[in-house]
């Protein structure tokens, strides 16, 4: 499983110690705009999901094209 966290920079320190002394946790850092897009990926595989089962209503190409 891997977790995203938010973490303060002046906190980050001392929680990664301590999920570093645990041996069946990897803890690595990531740059602000690298968690951005991970973020952003998850939600638009989460909305595709959505899509697919019925609970959301896809736009077509045409709609989205003339919205950017």
């Amino acid at each position: 499983m891997k977790i995203l966290l938010d973490i303060p920079d002046n906190k980050a320190t001392s929680l990664l110690e301590v999920l570093r002394s645990i041996s069946y946790v990897k803890a690595k850092t990531v740059s602000d705009s690298k968690a951005q897009l991970i973020f952003e990926i998850k939600e638009a595989v989460d909305e595709m999901k959505l899509i697919r089962t019925g609970k959301k209503k896809a736009r077509n190409a045409e709609e989205f094209l003339n919205e950017l």
